[in-house]
């Protein structure tokens, strides 16, 4: 990776998104030893998928970055992840709830592919009264080539947000944010876009 390169496309991408979308670059993909790279193109927000390269990343790295977790959330990391992180993007777990002590997203299946994890939408509800510090929602569409195909799902969870009265929506990879951002995103989650060769 070019920290120059990357500094270009982060720049350019959080002018696109404007300023009122935190841009999340996931760092499942990039190697301890080149996180620095991170760093030397100005990224303030990362998000990991994995609580133990949280840990190692975080050890090395800790106040060079805001920290997210996007990942699927064990109970058994969530003292880990309450230690580093600003805000957890995966919640689903009702033993890692009665654990968590940072802010959270409620990770929604909207499309109900028993692959994917996440809450049905008739429990949003029920998690509010349980968690109501909560703060939004987020999803992650069927698998598709064509961006347009996530739009129904992003206008899907921005309407069960505004139902709920939830201010957060992270929402939109590499290959979608764009449509993502159109649709209300806060947050978006973003790998190849940035740190492509």
């Amino acid at each position: 990776m070019n920290a120059a390169a990357v500094r270009e496309r982060y720049e350019r991408l959080r002018a696109e998104a404007g300023a009122h979308v935190t841009v999340v670059v996931a760092t499942k993909y990039v190697p301890l030893a080149e996180l620095g790279v991170l760093v030397d193109a100005g990224v303030e927000v990362v998000g990991e998928n994995r609580a133990q390269d949280l840990a190692e990343k975080h050890a090395r790295y800790g106040e060079a970055f805001r920290w997210h977790f996007i990942g699927h959330l064990q109970s058994n990391k969530v003292k880990l992840v309450n230690g580093i992180c600003e805000l957890v993007h995966s919640l689903d777990s009702e033993s890692a709830a009665r654990r968590l002590t940072v802010p959270a997203l409620l990770e929604v299946n909207l499309s109900g592919e028993p692959s994917k994890a996440g809450v049905a939408p008739e429990e949003i509800g029920a998690w509010l009264e349980r968690m109501p510090t909560l703060r939004g929602l987020m999803t992650m569409p069927p698998l598709s080539d064509d961006p347009e195909a996530s739009r129904p799902w992003f206008r899907r969870l921005k309407d069960l947000a505004g139902e709920y009265g939830l201010a957060e929506l992270s929402m939109g990879t590499s290959q979608d944010w764009r449509v993502a951002v159109e649709e209300g995103a806060t947050l978006i989650r973003v790998g190849s876009a940035l740190l492509r060769d």
